[in-house]
């Protein structure tokens, strides 16, 4: 049991400190301005298409796995529940992760690696990019800004979801273009780690894809519960949960076991992170972001766990054959759709084609990369089938 506080820490980020936002609002509201930033995200048309985007599955495979949008709620409960134990703003941390998925694509991984290849030409694809192209410019439901007009912290935060991305190995030059294009990308210290509250929310989507993908798997049939006990993670999870109910039918064996993996991680992820806080003892959330290494992560003794696991995933999940079959079917249809309106930019939507500048021009292949990577699973294969077939219209 782990006790919880409300108190402040002197290293997390304060938003009666913030840096502020590109457009000055001056409010007079009680909420902090990272709940606004949360409210904003919620409220955008991005997150509310998360709900019809593939986490593994195709969206419309079944009324019960993971889509983004349940992904992301999931992260943003982890989160939560991270920061106000290690006393930082948890609602900056709930931000971020509610926002961390917004570039997402439809059909997961698979769309964002066929926009990633169609789009080489043009400048590239990458989703934590189009994120921030997405809550810089693309939204467009303010009267005084393009954008949602979040604060430094929430913008650095979405950038830097995966640590540093410029280093000795890694120069500017190779950032996303949709990073690069950003006016003044170059004020998110893209050198340094994020802000404590960003370390927790890219840890809680560990946590969150890996046993909730396990959840999944199972649930799918992909593979069985005496498959996934041979990780030794997993099964002495089972083995615990087996020998405290040993009439448990096998949905609530596995809801669980997943429920005290998550609680193994979690306390993890406390114990490392409180080593770590006491060793740098960090006066500022800027100190945070100029250390040598994180301060919110895993022990190595568990990654060394977790390494089986996610090979395990892999193999028997994310490389599964029917898997494989919706993600290639998915990947021609983000392929097609994006040759077709490249080659024909007048069958847009009008006011799609209205930004556009002609054929296989760079504006007009960043508008149709915009167009088909906000599209949700069932209205991508619509679109599809609409284009393609004959009697898509009829």
């Amino acid at each position: 049991m782990y006790s919880c506080t409300r108190e402040r820490a002197i290293y997390a980020s304060d938003p009666a400190q913030s840096r502020g936002r590109r457009i000055d609002q001056n409010s007079q509201s009680e909420r902090t301005v990272f709940q606004h930033d949360k409210d904003r995200i919620i409220h955008s048309t991005a997150f509310r298409r998360l709900k019809g985007k593939t986490q593994v599955f195709v969206a419309h495979e079944g009324d019960t796995y993971r889509t983004r949008l349940t992904h992301s709620l999931e992260v943003a409960q982890i989160a939560r529940s991270i920061a106000r134990v290690l006393g930082l703003d948890e609602d900056l941390a709930e931000c971020l992760a509610l926002a961390h998925d917004l570039g997402h694509p439809p059909f997961g991984h698979s769309g964002e690696d066929a926009l990633q290849v169609v789009m080489e030409p043009y400048g590239g694809f990458d989703h934590n990019a189009q994120t921030l192209r997405i809550i810089e410019k693309l939204e467009g439901r303010y009267a005084l800004f393009d954008g949602l007009n979040l604060t430094w912290e929430t913008l650095e935060g979405i950038a830097k979801h995966n640590g540093p991305l410029v280093t000795k190995d890694a120069p500017a030059e190779s950032l996303p273009w949709a990073m690069r294009a950003l006016e003044d990308w170059q004020g998110l210290e893209l050198e340094t780690f994020a802000g404590p509250e960003a370390q927790v929310a890219a840890l809680a989507d560990d946590i969150a894809y890996n046993n909730h993908d396990l959840d999944d798997g199972l649930r799918a049939g992909l593979f069985s519960v005496a498959d996934v006990c041979a990780v030794p993670l997993v099964g002495r999870m089972f083995a615990d949960v087996r020998a405290r109910y040993p009439e448990l039918d096998e949905s609530r064996l596995i809801h669980e076991t997943v429920r005290d993996m998550i609680g193994y991680m979690v306390a993890d992820v406390l114990k490392e992170s409180r080593v770590r806080l006491e060793k740098y003892k960090p006066q500022s959330a800027d100190a945070v972001r100029v250390l040598d290494a994180p301060v919110i992560a895993f022990s190595d003794a568990f990654r060394d766990e977790e390494a089986p696991l996610r090979a395990f995933l892999f193999t028997n999940m994310y490389r599964h054959y029917k898997v494989n079959r919706m993600m290639g079917q998915a990947s021609r249809v983000v392929t097609e759709l994006f040759e077709l309106f490249i080659e024909g930019p007048n069958l847009l939507p009008s006011d799609v084609y209205a930004q556009c500048d002609g054929e296989r021009s760079e504006k007009t292949a960043r508008v149709i990369c915009d167009y088909i990577a906000g599209m949700t699973d069932r209205f991508a294969i619509e679109e599809h089938k609409k284009l393609f077939s004959v009697s898509g219209y009829l």
